[in-house]
């Protein structure tokens, strides 16, 4: 009788062990893994490369830190500059040739009134810690502790970390509306949303049985990123400055996500023409790699040495990569392209609003664009919006990695589908990502299968 032969099964493709052994090993706190499950192991410009051979067009960007996207040239000559010349990588806070290069070019593109009178903290490596560094810093200068921040903001993650360490003084934060037009608080939205949402603030701050006391400082985002693509007016952006200014109140402005161009300025406190008393930094400004600081007014100095400080503090491959990415934006007028580029794909978008009654808002300024997905089906509230619809936007992120495009999600029930392509883009890419888009959002609404029971409905 002849023995039957076994046949070994297949072994499974490599980047799916990887992928299994990353459920099983790291942390139930990964994000981005879950919804985009690829092994990148190539990259270059908009391009990533995984490991099962497809190719996807890369709208995440790092979260907005790659302005140049992946490996860009003058990036890794920047890196491997160091790495060639036998400079030590880790110096802590010592002055290096290579920070001090950073910090001229970060210097040449801040707003005058801060450039010249400007002091720079770099903190550690996460925009977070730069967030907590402007919170110490303003209050120790003014020896206030409250502060006031806005609903929808998004500043970082080590806030549950302040409040255990040892010595933390209890924090209180106000919340404040935030202009937001297809959802206004007030149900007006425009200009006369704006403007009573600072009449609130004012009032807040006057009004002695408010029972806010005057904060120790202020902070928000220009364009609120993870909010869902959120731009605040200009002309409320400058009565904040006017209302904080006049209190004495510092103004702390978030640019972790929204500076060097991504809006359509080098940095997006340029529309308005504010100067906030502190800015923060990160992301984009490490050139890739990991760097934050905050950038103050220097009559804030008021720190004694080591009040805030931290081990990786001196990263010199990062200075490098910043510095030339910061040049490269500005001598190529990176910004003002993103500007232009980002109108014509925002005005694409609207257009595409227009034939899908999902698409409930499309925002956004320069190349941080986003549309806020909602149920086609429900009733309007009394301001003209729907519901949101997460089910939806998360049939479309999957429908668009099905397509080779990778998208985020953010907005109060992650319904909004955000855009942040890197800086460098041409227009036949920018045509591509949104062809992409637009064939996923038909996809998606053909096969959606509406709200599920745990949906929200309404905000």
């Amino acid at each position: 009788m002849a023995l039957t032969e076994t046949v070994p099964a297949a072994a499974p493709p490599a980047h799916e062990g990887i992928l299994r052994r990353q459920s099983l090993r790291e942390s139930a706190a990964r994000t981005y893994a879950r919804s985009l499950p690829i092994v990148p192991v190539r990259a270059r410009g908009l391009t990533i490369e995984g490991a099962d051979g497809r190719r996807y067009l890369d709208c995440l960007s790092g979260a907005g830190t790659l302005a140049l996207g992946h490996n860009h040239p003058v990036v890794l000559e920047a890196i491997r500059t160091v790495l060639d010349s036998g400079a030590p990588l880790h110096v802590l806070d010592l002055a290096t040739p290579v920070k001090d290069a950073f910090i001229t070019e970060l210097f040449a593109t801040l707003p005058r009134e801060l450039a010249e009178k400007g002091r720079i903290q770099f903190c550690g490596p996460a925009g977070t810690d730069a967030v907590e560094a402007a919170f110490k810093l303003v209050r120790t200068a003014t020896g206030r502790d409250g502060l006031m921040a806005f609903s929808g903001a998004y500043h970082g993650m080590t806030a549950e970390a302040l409040a255990a360490s040892g010595g933390a003084p209890h924090t209180s934060v106000a919340r404040l509306p935030y202009p937001y037009d297809y959802r206004c608080p007030f149900g007006t939205g425009g200009a006369r949303g704006a403007e009573l949402a600072a009449r609130w603030t004012q009032n807040l701050l006057d009004d002695h049985k408010s029972g806010v006391p005057r904060p120790a400082g202020m902070i928000l985002e220009p364009v609120q990123g993870e909010g869902g693509v959120i731009p605040a007016p200009d002309g409320w952006l400058r009565r904040m400055r006017e209302l904080t200014a006049a209190r004495q109140i510092p103004l702390i402005v978030d640019e972790v996500q929204t500076g060097v161009g991504r809006t359509g300025t080098f940095w997006a406190i340029e529309h308005s023409g504010i100067v906030p008393d502190v800015l923060v930094l990160s992301k984009a400004i490490g050139g890739s790699l990991p760097l934050a600081v905050i950038v103050y007014r220097e009559e804030l100095d008021a720190w004694q040495p080591g009040a805030h400080a931290g081990t990786f503090r001196g990263n010199q491959l990062a200075m490098a990569a910043g510095r030339a990415t910061l040049a490269h934006v500005r001598a190529n007028g990176l910004a003002e392209r993103a500007g232009a580029l980002g109108a014509r794909m925002l005005d694409r978008l609207r257009a595409l609003a227009g034939t899908h009654d999902c698409i409930g808002d499309v925002r956004g300024r320069g190349l941080m664009l986003g549309l806020e997905l909602v149920d086609a089906g429900a009733d309007l509230d009394p301001g003209g919006a729907r519901p949101a619809a997460p089910h939806l936007a998360a049939a479309v992120q999957q429908a668009c990695l099905d397509r080779g495009l990778i998208v985020e999600l953010g907005g109060r029930h992650s319904a909004v589908v955000r855009l942040l392509p890197p800086l460098t883009i041409t227009d036949e890419q920018a045509d591509a990502i949104l062809d992409r888009l637009a064939d996923a959002i038909t996809a998606a609404v053909r096969t959606d299968p509406g709200p599920t029971a745990s949906s929200p409905t309404t905000l």
